[in-house]
């Protein structure tokens, strides 16, 4: 509980928003949580407890324990550690955390997460912000909470971890080899507060000296811009193949035939070539830096 919440929102806060929602359409989350619910009541009726009394031990409503048990709500983690000492299930339901805690991320990003998990090489361009996996995570957050219609709390929780496993690329043994450019303007714009801004530009200067990484600039005062029709993602993989998507190919929507990736492959390649070089772009962030 922080300084400036009182013990009564607190308490309504635990009670009424304990896990998310399950995607209708993600077939695997749904068949996970259903399982997890399944055990949970299992066990509770085994041990004699009705829900509420469960409820009361775990502090959760009674009413969102039937919507945990019937596959309804994603649990937290800590409710499954309690749970599980609570029901005596002997390390049953802790052992379903790691699933849980997959289900939590929306199925696109455990999709994107896998791929990314299997690529030996990325190539990104992102001419709106600056590209999710170079964020810090109060520079994300403090995007996140920017989007109107307003995310909910729990919405923006989930949204940071998903960012935060996609991050696992950067530790990967051996690494990927990741491209990123940067458009010069995402990184003049405040949001945040200039202390934000500031902690991300010496984010991306700590990140660039990664033997695996090249980042380079895009100025504002180029004449020609080849990105102009949007961003580019361009994954490829050890055998061969590769997936790329970008909003003026397909709408955005993932493509691997040959033809489609090469428009891809050639327009960030010269996206590229009209950018900083990656030292030149270190020198032009760190004056920017010094700027703040």
């Amino acid at each position: 509980m922080t300084a400036d919440e009182t013990p009564d929102e607190t308490a309504t806060e635990t009670v009424e928003e304990p896990g998310w929602e399950v995607d209708p359409d993600d077939d695997w989350g749904v068949a996970v949580i259903t399982t997890v619910g399944r055990q949970l009541k299992l066990r509770r009726e085994a041990m004699g407890l009705r829900a509420c009394e469960f409820g009361a031990q775990v502090g959760y409503s009674e009413d969102m324990i039937y919507k945990i048990e019937g596959g309804r709500r994603i649990p937290r983690p800590d409710f499954l550690d309690q749970a599980d000492l609570i029901l005596r299930a002997d390390g049953l339901l802790k052992a379903m955390k790691a699933d849980v805690a997959k289900v939590r991320y929306p199925k696109k990003v455990r999709d994107l997460t896998k791929l990314e998990g299997r690529a030996v090489e990325m190539n990104l361009y992102d001419p709106l912000n600056i590209h999710g996996l170079l964020q810090t995570p109060d520079y994300a957050r403090s995007l996140l909470l920017m989007r109107r219609p307003a995310y909910s709390k729990d919405e923006v929780e989930r949204y940071m971890a998903a960012r935060v496993a996609r991050k696992a690329v950067f530790n990967r043994d051996p690494a990927p080899e990741l491209s990123f450019v940067l458009e010069e303007w995402t990184l003049r714009r405040p949001l945040g507060g200039r202390e934000l801004l500031n902690s991300q530009l010496e984010h991306l200067l700590k990140i660039a000296q990664l033997p695996n990484i090249e980042l380079q600039l895009m100025p504002m005062d180029r004449v020609e811009h080849a990105g102009i029709a949007g961003g580019i993602e361009i994954l490829k993989f050890a055998d061969g193949s590769a997936v790329g998507r970008s909003q003026a190919v397909s709408n955005g929507r993932a493509v691997t035939e040959p033809r489609q990736l090469r428009i891809l492959e050639l327009r960030y390649g010269i996206i590229r070539t009209q950018a900083l070089t990656p030292r030149e772009s270190m020198v032009f962030i760190e004056r920017m830096r010094g700027e703040t």
